[in-house]
């Protein structure tokens, strides 16, 4: 493994933001490091589910604080 693929490798797995990884790489586009090291984040549809449930639930308990 390259010292760059372990950068990216490492970097991904906890968790920086893949567009920082690309520019860290020096990738034109973020396709590319995307395309090339997705397989190391395989709960990134999971943690984006739980985000949004997280944040919809806030928002919602927020909402019924506020109406009474």
């Amino acid at each position: 493994m390259s010292g760059c693929t372990t950068h990216a490798t490492h970097l991904l797995m906890a968790n920086v933001h893949p567009k920082v990884v690309q520019e860290r790489l020096g990738h034109s586009s973020i396709t590319t490091t995307v395309d090339t090291y997705s397989h190391v984040m395989p709960g990134i549809q999971d943690e984006a589910a739980s985000r949004i449930d997280a944040a919809l639930r806030t928002a919602l308990s927020q909402r019924r604080k506020t109406k009474g």
